[in-house]
């Protein structure tokens, strides 16, 4: 079933209904492809207005004009957009602005929207509905408004967002049978019976989310933003994740309040703790922010579902980890913050700079303290960010810190919810898929270093043994929000979402397509969440909702 949050529904269904007025487009210049337009530039196409949200060049505005998209669509040129929406109430609980920049706060959204999922059912184009249905046939490109019917492949669907409706791309948003025609359409009936369903729950529920052949995902309807829990071992996880870092410093992104993240964001991690000595960690504050109100922001993303966890690590973090003492300081200490803060959980991004190296106390002293906290906190969120060196790097050699996470997730794999491997500031990734190394960015480089994770692969060329694979739903791909978040590794988001499909569907591959689909695969991790707030929602928009998209 689908996996798109509720209150990010409801958005989209209010947004179009109250804004879909007849336009006066004479004198609005026709979209042209090979134009560069800028924020608040306007077009006209098939018919529709637009206006765009941000820089763009050959974003056709009938299929990139969503929530969290480049376009806004801003109604009919001929006016024969209706404002009326029988889509249900968006009870006007969600006023939050389109980009992640905003504080959003998205209400409940009582009572059933009939935006939401109408479950997969109908996606393989089959007409069993086999009567007449009394709405038009759908035609692609047609210019439909907000409401208006169509029928397709025996069955009736009312149109959500007019400019994904009216699209000539019928692969994608053809109803029933596009690709993604749920963003764009709400099943309402099936033309062989006289059942018409204004609500959107329809969904029967009887597709669970693929679960993979390791179990646990399986659906079970949950408030999180992300959808149903994917059973992960805090059980706290949703099937599909968007995962971001927000610091407690200014970078030149900018100081934020918890509050101000979008609610897109499924899992915020805080970075960092820092080194009190002795074993003993600490969580001091940016000088700019104001404590309490930090506390009370974390509960309140909590009480929306959210997961907020704080990260141990980064580029120069570390932890002392050398001995008995130190282990029984540092669980001390973490419980201390994680009481205090109201922390869902930890994770794990030590690098370099804390010595993580085959051999070092630093790795065993963080198992064993890892598993004294899951005793005292059994649904303890647990997620690991190491670059792909200390992972995937086992490939090539597992001496020094080539492989040196390895044996932490291997002996952590009982309380790892999530492992969101950096791919980025490092270069390429070498790989055992016909013995090729993948170029940093690259949809084959994000495929192949999840595909070693959930299939197992050789160490050190197979002369050190095998590292076992871990469950799809434990794994996320991580990149940079953008090209200022870091050096290098940068990957656009259409590449992204195409990894995302071809590890889940087994399409929009590159040259290296998986044997089989993943459809648990779990979601995307990203640096930083104040860089793409920065970047209004560049990043968060397409990605999020392709991540809570996958089926």
């Amino acid at each position: 079933m689908r996996k798109i949050p509720l209150t990010l529904t409801l958005i989209g269904v209010g947004f179009f209904s109250s804004t879909a007025l007849a336009v006066d487009c004479a004198n609005v210049d026709s979209w042209s492809s090979s134009a560069v337009y800028l924020g608040e530039s306007k077009v006209q196409h098939l018919n529709n207005a637009y206006t765009a949200k941000w820089w763009t060049q050959a974003d056709d505005p009938a299929t990139h004009s969503g929530t969290w998209d480049v376009w806004r669509y801003d109604g009919a040129c001929d006016g024969s957009s209706s404002s009326s929406s029988s889509s249900g109430s968006s009870s006007g609980s969600t006023s939050s602005s389109s980009s992640s920049g905003g504080s959003s706060s998205s209400g409940s959204s009582s009572g059933s929207s009939s935006s939401g999922s109408s479950s997969g059912s109908t996606s393989s184009g089959s007409s069993s509905g086999g009567g007449t249905c009394s709405a038009n046939a759908y035609v692609a490109g047609t210019n439909y408004a907000i409401s208006e019917l169509v029928s397709n492949v025996g069955y009736e669907f009312r149109c959500d967002i007019p400019g994904w409706c009216s699209s000539n791309a019928a692969w994608a948003y053809a109803p029933g049978t596009g690709a993604h025609w749920q963003d764009a359409w709400t099943q309402v009936s099936d033309c062989g019976s006289s059942s018409s369903s204004s609500s959107s729950g329809s969904s029967s529920g009887s597709t669970s989310s693929g679960s993979s052949s390791s179990g646990s995902g399986s659906s079970s309807s949950s408030s999180s933003s992300g959808g149903s829990s994917s059973g992960g071992n805090s059980g706290k996880l949703p099937a599909h994740a968007l995962v971001g870092y927000w610091h407690n410093f200014d970078n030149g992104s900018g100081l934020v309040r918890i509050a101000q993240v979008s609610d897109v964001w499924d899992v915020i991690v805080v970075a960092f703790a820092d080194d009190a000595g002795n074993g003993s960690v600490a969580f001091n504050l940016d000088v700019g922010l104001n404590k309490q109100q930090f506390i009370d922001d974390i509960a309140a993303k909590r009480a929306a579902g959210k997961i907020v966890v704080l990260s141990f690590g980064g580029q120069n973090g570390t932890v002392t980890l050398n001995t008995a003492t130190n282990v029984t300081n540092f669980v001390n200490s973490t419980a201390a913050i994680m009481d205090e803060y109201g922390f869902d959980g930890i994770d794990i991004d030590l690098e370099s700079g804390a010595g993580v190296m085959h051999g070092a106390p630093v790795i065993n002293n963080l198992i064993a303290a890892v598993k004294q906290l899951k005793q005292r906190y059994p649904s303890m969120y647990l997620s690991m960010a190491p670059e792909h060196p200390y992972v995937q790097g086992g490939f090539v050699a597992y001496s020094g810190i080539w492989g040196a996470y390895l044996p932490m997730i291997d002996q952590l794999r009982n309380e790892l919810d999530l492992l969101h491997v950096q791919l980025y500031n490092n270069g390429g990734l070498s790989t055992p898929y016909r013995g090729q190394a993948y170029p940093a960015g690259s949809v084959d480089m994000m495929v192949s270093s999840a595909l070693m994770l959930m299939e197992g692969f050789p160490l050190a060329g197979g002369s050190a043994g095998n590292f076992a694979p871990l469950k799809p739903e434990q794994i996320g791909l991580a990149l940079p929000s953008g090209s200022r978040a870091a050096s290098s590794g940068f990957a656009t988001t259409a590449d992204i979402n195409r990894a995302l499909d071809c590890l889940t569907k087994r399409t929009q591959c590159g040259t290296l397509t998986p044997a089989q689909a993943y459809p648990a695969f779990n979601g995307v991790m990203t640096w930083s969440i104040n860089w793409d707030m920065f970047d209004n929602g560049a990043f968060s928009g397409p990605v999020g909702s392709h991540v809570h998209n996958l089926e």
